[in-house]
């Protein structure tokens, strides 16, 4: 099961790289994947993902309090709604795609807006 769980991190993460660059892709939630599967699989590994100084401070609220930063939830909506509404429009000639783009991109939308701010702001 450790190595399952280990190999399960391991996709996520390079989903969640991927997903830097390819705007239908999300990170975020590959990245928590990420950290889920590892923290059950590898302690070693975990440690390694919290100590990334752009990533580890983020994770590690998460775990502990579940929320993210208001800024991160801005971004990530600002992002969302460009990529995909920019896709949309890009693919509005074909009879079925734009809606699918919609349906992937309205679920994660509520899911982040519907998630909690970090108290103090950071």
């Amino acid at each position: 099961m450790r190595g399952l769980l280990f190999a399960a991190g391991a996709l996520s993460l390079a989903l969640a790289v991927l997903g830097t660059v390819l705007p239908v892709l999300p990170t975020v939630p590959f990245l928590l994947l990420t950290t889920a599967c590892w923290s059950r699989a590898s302690p070693r590994w975990h440690r390694w993902l919290l100590a990334r100084p752009r990533l580890g401070p983020a994770i590690a609220r998460w775990e502990r309090e579940r929320t993210i930063p208001r800024r991160a939830k801005f971004s990530a909506v600002a992002l969302i709604v460009l990529s995909m509404g920019t896709s949309i429009w890009l693919l509005r000639e074909h009879a079925w795609l734009p809606w699918a783009l919609a349906g992937v991109a309205a679920p994660v939308l509520v899911f982040i807006l519907r998630l909690r701010e970090t108290r103090d702001g950071a």
